[in-house]
């Protein structure tokens, strides 16, 4: 039997995964130069503002 398929559940998997993908572009996230958390997340949540200014 082929496994269950979901489309609508396919297309937000996608959504994430584009996300990822936008955000590896950002070197500092991809290789994780921030030592502390705290700071990783700060990165995460400029690129974040970045992307969506575009």
């Amino acid at each position: 039997r082929p496994p269950a398929f979901d489309p609508d559940l396919y297309k937000l998997r996608n959504v994430v995964e584009r996300c990822f993908s936008r955000l590896k572009q950002f070197r500092g996230l991809a290789t994780r130069f921030a030592k502390r958390a705290a700071y990783h997340r700060a990165e995460i949540v400029l690129a974040c503002i970045v992307l969506h200014l575009r």
